[in-house]
């Protein structure tokens, strides 16, 4: 039976790598594409899956690349449950999860990059940040008391003080992709309607009430002072060498698979290889060859 090929735009038609005339406006939550639905859906997740698996695999025994995917989003858009599903099968040993949550007072007496720079994935692995610096000029530029804690000096605070955080973020992730980092970065779009009825739910099942916090609500009466803060992020960051994609988010089936696409053919796009042996190697192997052989007689 032939395998169904995803569509050919299923990534590019939420890839960003000039952000200069984007509007957030344009992109639709709802929007899935040519993907008519959940069945179709899962069954090409399940062969993007397999593609993911092989390319990981040979990521790590190569040991030349790193690969960081960071996943932003507002509260209920589905960020770990994508990770979780889309990151399903992929060998533990090479992959990492980091969930970076306010920082403590031992990271705010540094810069803001730092506890991320630590968490940055070895060669031959993945690193997932589920919230990263972006928080620095999505949650604190919203929320501007929030700087009051970064102990920085006031002299430091002025007019331009996103636009240097932008700049800073810039220049940190061409540094990253210059030393064999390959960044990938989510914005998971959802709808102010559809994370209403999420937390709704959170609300309802007994089971989900673990998932809700009274913060949750109170964070949608600046829904409209993040869209503007994301939206800006995305304008100044995006580069062909650390791309965002705004994937709609009201559809998590759909969001899966696009994450799914977006990191296998940026895997692909590496032309990842098994190391060959050296001659002093290969001569190794062979003799270990014929004395396991040997043994068996």
């Amino acid at each position: 039976m032939t395998h169904q090929q995803p569509p050919a735009d299923l990534v590019t038609r939420h890839l960003v790598t000039e952000g200069s005339a984007f509007s957030l406006d344009a992109c639709d939550p709802r929007d899935t594409g040519e993907v008519p639905d959940k069945k179709v859906a899962r069954r090409l997740l399940e062969q993007l899956l397999d593609r993911l698996r092989e390319q990981q695999q040979t990521l790590y025994a190569q040991d030349r690349w790193a690969v960081l995917l960071i996943f932003q989003a507002m509260d209920a858009a589905g960020k770990d449950s994508a990770i979780r599903n889309v990151m399903s099968g992929v060998n533990p040993q090479g992959c990492q999860v980091f969930s970076f949550k306010a920082p403590s007072s031992e990271e705010l007496d540094h810069d803001y990059l730092w506890r991320h720079a630590r968490a940055l994935p070895e060669r031959g692995r993945i690193g997932i940040f589920n919230r990263s610096w972006y928080e620095e000029v999505l949650v604190v530029r919203v929320h501007g008391e929030l700087l009051a804690r970064q102990k920085l000096p006031a002299s430091l605070l002025g007019d331009r003080l996103w636009e240097e955080r932008f700049e800073d973020i810039r220049g940190f992730e061409r540094y990253l992709a210059r030393n064999g980092v390959l960044i990938r970065k989510f914005f998971l779009h959802v709808s102010k309607e559809e994370q209403r009825q999420r937390f709704l739910d959170r609300l309802t099942e007994p089971e989900k009430h673990w998932k809700f916090s009274a913060r949750d609500v109170r964070e949608r009466r600046h829904w409209s002072r993040y869209m503007a803060a994301y939206q800006d992020v995305i304008r100044a960051t995006s580069a062909p060498w650390a791309p965002w994609l705004v994937i709609p988010a009201d559809r998590k089936w759909y969001t899966r698979l696009v994450i799914a696409a977006a990191v296998t053919d940026a895997l692909e796009s590496l032309r990842l290889a098994y190391p060959h042996p050296s001659p002093d190697e290969r001569h190794e192997l062979e003799v270990a060859r014929t004395e396991l052989e040997q043994e068996a007689g």
